[in-house]
């Protein structure tokens, strides 16, 4: 009893030891962000062009197969219900719920996890078991303004993108499945969603989109910065930014929801 005591007390300290050298890091983070601009060269603006090719470019190609087959399959269920009760136009109405404020920005911070938060995560803790960043210091360059801050940029401004992207792709592939229960115009079926989609909406999902961006890219530079030596810390810092950054996008998820839903 008293070594599970005594081991539950360990835990609590590492995790409070854990909050605090991460609140000091997105506080050293978060002023760099904001002298970026004032402290930019060539070498943090390929960086950053890097990483936008990286997360933005080179995911489309999953984006465009996953967003239409979600709003394929959306069509497809809320069809079969709604023709029972003779309401088909409030499938206009499920399409923006549940693609453009929900699923667009949520699906889009999932695969933006599994490809550029693992990338990140694994490449920064390479470098630190290569003594990189030891190098950079050594030349005077500041690793967070060098190696983070670009990196969080890349990925927010990829994020916000791909969001609209998806849900483009989403409605779209809507309208390819609802064509096959009825004749519809393409042009009648994005008039009648425009006509029910309002600027909270698209406020909500974007705003959605660049918190959730935030979260992975801050988490991400973190635990990849947290492998001390060995290069099989590697993976299990990986997996902690996978665990923690869907943790962290579930929770802001739904406190945006409901503040949505109570305040606009």
């Amino acid at each position: 009893m008293k070594n599970i005591i005594k081991f539950i007390i360990i835990k609590i300290k590492n995790n409070i030891k854990q909050f605090f050298y991460f609140t000091g890091f997105l506080k050293i983070t978060l002023f760099e962000i904001f002298n970026f601009f004032f402290h930019i060269r060539k070498t943090n603006f390929m960086v950053l062009l890097r990483q936008i090719l990286f997360t933005g470019y080179e995911a489309l190609g999953i984006i465009t197969l996953i967003g239409l087959a979600i709003g394929g399959t959306i069509i497809i269920q809320g069809m079969s219900i709604l023709n029972n009760f003779g309401q088909t136009d409030y499938v206009y109405d499920i399409l923006i719920i549940i693609i453009t404020k929900e699923l667009g920005p949520l699906l889009t911070a999932f695969i933006l996890i599994a490809r550029s938060g693992t990338s990140i995560s694994t490449e920064l803790g390479n470098m630190v078991v290569n003594h990189e960043i030891e190098a950079l210091i050594s030349f005077g360059i500041y690793p967070i303004r060098y190696l983070v801050v670009p990196r969080i940029f890349g990925l927010v401004i990829s994020i916000f993108c791909l969001t609209i992207y998806f849900n483009i792709a989403g409605l779209f592939g809507g309208y390819l499945v609802s064509s096959l229960f009825q004749s519809l115009p393409i042009s009648e079926f994005f008039t009648n969603l425009l006509i029910k989609l309002t600027l909270t909406d698209l406020f909500v999902s974007q705003f959605k989109s660049l918190v959730f961006g935030f979260i992975i890219a801050i988490i991400s530079c973190y635990y990849g910065l947290q492998v001390k030596f060995a290069s099989t810390e590697v993976p299990v810092q990986t997996i902690k930014t996978v665990v923690s950054s869907i943790t962290w996008i579930l929770i802001s998820g739904t406190v945006i929801t409901i503040l949505t839903y109570t305040v606009l």
